[in-house]
């Protein structure tokens, strides 16, 4: 399994408007690819600054879904995230390897 970590650094004023439209737009939207099986939105709860920080974590099987998902749909998918918060925000992404995962 691999873990797609989206880690999102966001200003305090426009937070809430980005926590919804996550919820209810970006989220769904790259679910909706069919590329992932799970997700999980976490909120920091001690940044360093007066930022706020999201970590958003999709899952998907394997190398070969992530990098199709990579290639058909993340450009428009973060495009949309980048016009819609121009200046407002930073984002860095991770890309791991699920090693072991317990019981739900």
């Amino acid at each position: 399994m691999i873990q797609y970590n989206v880690t999102v650094i966001i200003e305090p004023e426009i937070h809430l408007d980005w926590v919804q439209w996550m919820k209810e737009v970006h989220i769904p939207e790259v679910m909706a690819t069919g590329c992932f099986l799970q997700n999980n939105l976490s909120r920091l709860l001690q940044p360093d600054d007066g930022n706020i920080t999201y970590s958003v974590q999709y899952i998907c099987r394997d190398m070969d879904t992530y990098q199709k998902y990579q290639q058909q749909f993340a450009p428009a998918l973060q495009k949309d995230h980048a016009q819609r918060y121009e200046g407002k925000f930073v984002a860095f992404r991770t890309v791991l390897k699920i090693e072991y995962q317990s019981g739900k």
